[in-house]
């Protein structure tokens, strides 16, 4: 049976280990893993932060691309080409840092084309939650007419992906980062406009501020949610999906009922198939592909545990693919 390099996490730190694929726990797909990428949660669980890895021994990596090898799902026949994010992956269930991984058929989507595995990757949770963020905006009326939407934590990977999938669909794109050195960089993804973090998460007595956004894709939380929400116009949205500035969230009824905005949740780990598939094809249609890849770096899988503090501390730019 064939032997893989995994990182294996235990309570007492994270070790490069070979293994067999009859120690992976169960599952009806077992994937040849190519590609993995690394996210904030990945991060979390490396440097041991409580709150994500749920059991131990646990491989981290919460998404993973790669070719079905043996399956006994209708649908997934033995060289497919499948993505997993989310799903528990790195928390509760064997995740993407290793050479295989059994996973449930639920979780796998086919990997539409033009993305290839390494492209899949360079989306991965990030860029899904980033067209899960678009895809609700627009379900709730915002179009390029509509005024200019604000990206928070823009220079992440969650935030470059929507610049780039926002400024793609039309929209005229405002990036808000405590990172002026990257506006370059973010005008080149799409944005027509950089702001520092700062004008958001500015403190108010104001519950209402002057009209400003036609909608939000928000990383962040905290404070900088609570400013958004104050600017935005009649009957625009934000899309939460990120705590990176803390879960605490100071606002007042006023905006929802005088201006009749909303507040959109977003959960990109436990999602259905069939919506994970629309959502992917979603990407496949707009993600340019040109910036995709200019908005992503690897790290081979024995580098990922020095990696893994820079994401932690703000300082990965885009996206970041582990070659397995």
């Amino acid at each position: 049976m064939p032997q893989f390099s995994a990182l294996l996490l235990t309570e007492t730190g994270g070790k490069l280990v070979r293994m067999e694929t009859a120690e992976l726990p169960p599952g009806e797909v077992l994937v040849e893993v190519r590609y993995s990428s690394l996210n904030y949660k990945d991060g979390l669980a490396i440097a041991g932060k409580p709150g994500v890895v749920r059991k131990f021994p646990m491989i981290p990596g919460i998404d993973l691309a790669g070719v079905v090898r043996e399956s006994s799902a209708a649908g997934l026949p033995a060289g497919t080409e499948v993505a997993v994010t989310g799903c528990g992956l790195g928390e509760r269930h064997w995740g993407g840092y290793a050479g295989y991984a059994r996973v449930q058929a639920e979780w796998c989507v086919p990997v539409p084309a033009p993305f290839t595995l390494r492209q899949a990757m360079a989306i991965g949770t990030a860029g899904f939650t980033a067209m899960q963020c678009v895809d609700a905006l627009e379900r709730h009326g915002a179009k390029p007419e509509g005024g200019e939407i604000v990206v928070t934590g823009a220079a992440g990977g969650v935030g470059s992906i929507a610049v780039a999938l926002l400024a793609a669909r039309g929209f005229r794109v405002t990036a808000s980062t405590g990172r002026a050195a990257l506006g370059e960089y973010l005008r080149g993804l799409g944005a027509a406009e950089v702001i520092d973090r700062e004008v958001l998460s500015a403190a108010s007595a104001k519950p209402m501020e002057k009209e400003r956004w036609g909608g939000a894709v928000d990383t962040v939380g905290g404070t900088t949610l609570g400013g958004i929400i104050r600017q935005l116009r009649a009957n625009a949205s934000v899309a939460a999906c990120g705590l990176a500035g803390g879960t605490e969230l100071a606002t007042t009824v006023l905006p929802f009922i005088l201006r009749g905005v909303n507040l959109l949740g977003i959960n990109s780990v436990e999602v259905a198939n069939g919506e994970r598939r629309r959502i992917w094809a979603r990407l496949a249609e707009t993600m340019p592909l040109d910036k995709l890849d200019g908005l992503t770096s690897e790290v081979s899988l024995d580098r990922v545990p020095l990696q893994a503090p820079a994401i932690l501390d703000g300082e990965v730019r885009g996206r970041v693919v582990v070659v397995i």
